[in-house]
């Protein structure tokens, strides 16, 4: 019970930000957006003592991780997989004009249209 109050307040807390936000709309836009991100840490300061919030916490920092642990392709292979990427898009997409172009015949064929 006492997560889904904080869960609760949480929301609560993010949707004062945003009614402030338009509140003070005659206010520097920079304020109003560093006040909103500010009831957005908050928010997710509240949100982060439940156990769901812990839960998702704990998963971002373990996706982190994950993450440093890709190795990632070097330019040439980039560029090289995007070069074939593009051939057979290129390849398949003629592939289907040819076959659109013999459908169009075979059905003016078979109904009699077009001379």
């Amino acid at each position: 019970m006492a997560d889904k109050l904080k869960l609760a307040l949480a929301v609560m807390v993010f949707i004062a930000g945003v009614a402030v936000f338009y509140m003070f709309e005659d206010s520097a836009l920079w304020m109003r957006v560093l006040g909103m991100v500010g009831f957005a840490v908050a928010s997710l300061g509240v949100a982060s003592q439940s156990v769901q919030g812990r839960a998702a916490l704990m998963f971002a920092k373990e996706a982190r991780i994950e993450v440093r642990k890709v190795v990632w392709p070097t330019r040439k292979e980039t560029v090289q997989t995007t070069g074939i990427v593009l051939v057979m898009v290129i390849i398949v997409g003629i592939m289907l004009w040819l076959l659109d172009m013999f459908l169009l015949w075979a059905v003016q064929l078979l109904t009699g249209q077009g001379g």
